[in-house]
C-alpha cells in the first residue's frame, strides 16, 4: 500500500528577519526588569559640599576635644583612686601585722595556763569558736589578768579595724575599676572621632582640599579682624581709665596745696593696684612659658614637656607661675574669677564651645596661646577662631 505520506502537499517555507518569540519575551521582560530596579532603586546621596565637610570635620574634632577631656578627667581619678587603693592596702596590711600580734600575746598567755595544768579563760577565749560570745560573758574579764584583758580588748579593736579597712580596699578597688573603665572608653571615643575626621579629608580631591584650605583662610581673616576690633577697644578703655586717674590725681593734688598743709597721703594714682600688678607679674610667667611651647605638637591627653592637649598647656603654663590648676577645663572654668571678654587681661583662661572642651592663654590684643587639636601645633591665634564660651582669671 503506497505511504499516505506520499500524497501531502510540501509546506511552503516562508523567510523573515523577525527574531523568535522566545528571545523576544525574554529580552522584553529584562528591560522591564532592570527599568523597574532603576526606578525603585534608591537614589545615590549626593557629594556633601565643601562647607558642610568642614562644618562636620570641625565638629569631630571638637567632639573628640569633648572626650579627650573626658579621658583627662578619668585618668585623674584612676591615678588619685590608685593612690588611696594603695594607702588603704599598706594600712590595711600594717593592722594586720598588729593583728598577728595580738594574737601572738594571746597565745603566750594560752600556752602558759595550758602548761599551769588548766584551761584558763585566756586560753578558752582564743580557743573558742566562738570567742566574741565567751568574751561577752561577765565573768571571764573577772578572772584575767588586767594585761590579759589589755591584749584582749586591743585583738578585738584591731580585728575590727582590719575587717572595717579590707572592706574600704574592696570599695574603692571596684571604684578604680570603674575608672579605668570610663578611661578605656573614653580613649577610644578620641580615636574614633579622630579616625571619622581624617577619613573624610582624606577622600577629598586636590580641588577641594584647595577650597577647604581658602575657607580657613577666610575664616581665620575674619577672626583676627575681630582681635584687632576688641585690641582697639581695650586699648580705648585703658587710655580712658588712665585720663580719668590722671584728671583725679590733678584735682587731689590742688586739693592737698590748696589747704596748705603740703602733705602727702603716700596713696599711689597709678592705674594699677597692687592685687593687679601682682597677677600681671604672675600673667609674665605663665606667657613666657606658653610661649616657648609654641610649635610643639599637640597630642591628646599630654601633659609636656614635648607635646600638650589645650588644657594640659594652660595648667603647665600657670604651674610655672606657681599657681596649681585642675586638669581637665570643666575644672579649671571654675578656677578662678570670671571675667567679660572685653576685660581680658594677658594670662586669662578663655574657654570655647558649649560643653567647654576647649581653652587657651589669653595674651593680649584679642589673641591667645593654644594647643589647637590633632596635627596642629601650639599656636598664636585670635580668640575669635572658636565659640567663646567664657573666660576666667585663676590668680
Amino acid at each position: 500500500m503506497p505511504a499516505l505520506a506520499s500524497h501531502r502537499k510540501p509546506r511552503p517555507r516562508v523567510r523573515t528577519t523577525t527574531p523568535a518569540v522566545g528571545l523576544t519575551t525574554a529580552a522584553l521582560a529584562s528591560v522591564t526588569l532592570l527599568s523597574t530596579q532603576s526606578a525603585t532603586a534608591a537614589p545615590a546621596e549626593p557629594r556633601p559640599s565643601i562647607e558642610e565637610v568642614r562644618k562636620k570635620v570641625d565638629d569631630l574634632y571638637r567632639q573628640a576635644g569633648t572626650a579627650t577631656q573626658e579621658y583627662n578627667k578619668a585618668k585623674t581619678a584612676s591615678t588619685q583612686q590608685r593612690s588611696k587603693v594603695d594607702a588603704l592596702l599598706e594600712a590595711a596590711a600594717e593592722r594586720a601585722d598588729r593583728l598577728n600580734e595580738t594574737r601572738r600575746e594571746l597565745g603566750h598567755y594560752a600556752a602558759a595556763q595550758y602548761r599551769g595544768g588548766a584551761i584558763a579563760p585566756t586560753a578558752t577565749f582564743f580557743l573558742a569558736d566562738d570567742p566574741q560570745a565567751y568574751f561577752d560573758q561577765d565573768q571571764l574579764m573577772a578572772r584575767m589578768t588586767s594585761r590579759q584583758q589589755k591584749a584582749v580588748a586591743d585583738f578585738r579593736t584591731q580585728q575590727s579595724e582590719a575587717a572595717a579597712k579590707r572592706v574600704e580596699a574592696t570599695k574603692s578597688l571596684e571604684t578604680l575599676t570603674e575608672s579605668q573603665a570610663t578611661l578605656r572608653t573614653s580613649k577610644q571615643q578620641v580615636r574614633n572621632k579622630l579616625t571619622e575626621a581624617r577619613s573624610l579629608l582624606s577622600e577629598l580631591t586636590a580641588e577641594e582640599k584647595a577650597r577647604l584650605a581658602e575657607l580657613e583662610r577666610e575664616k581665620e581673616a575674619e577672626a583676627e579682624r575681630k582681635a584687632k576690633e576688641l585690641a582697639r577697644r581695650q586699648a580705648a578703655a585703658k587710655a580712658e581709665a588712665d585720663r580719668a586717674a590722671e584728671e583725679a590725681a590733678s584735682k587731689e593734688e590742688e586739693a592737698g596745696s590748696g589747704t596748705g598743709t603740703g602733705g602727702d597721703t603716700g596713696s599711689g594714682t597709678g592705674s594699677e593696684t597692687g592685687s593687679d600688678s601682682g597677677y600681671a607679674a604672675k600673667a609674665d610667667k605663665v606667657l613666657a612659658f606658653a610661649r616657648a611651647q609654641i610649635g610643639k605638637p599637640y597630642v591628646w591627653g599630654a601633659t609636656g614637656p614635648a607635646s600638650y592637649d589645650c588644657s594640659g598647656l594652660t595648667q603647665a603654663a600657670w604651674k610655672a607661675a606657681g599657681v596649681t590648676l585642675p586638669r581637665t577645663t570643666w575644672d579649671q572654668v571654675e578656677a578662678g574669677t570670671r571675667v567679660a571678654t572685653a576685660d581680658l587681661q594677658p594670662g586669662d583662661l578663655v574657654f570655647f564651645y558649649d560643653d567647654i572642651s576647649h581653652v587657651g592663654v589669653y595674651k593680649g590684643d584679642g589673641m591667645m596661646i593654644h594647643a589647637p587639636k590633632p596635627g596642629a601645633n601650639v599656636r598664636e591665634e585670635s580668640i575669635y577662631s572658636m565659640p567663646i564660651y567664657g573666660s576666667v582669671r585663676p590668680a
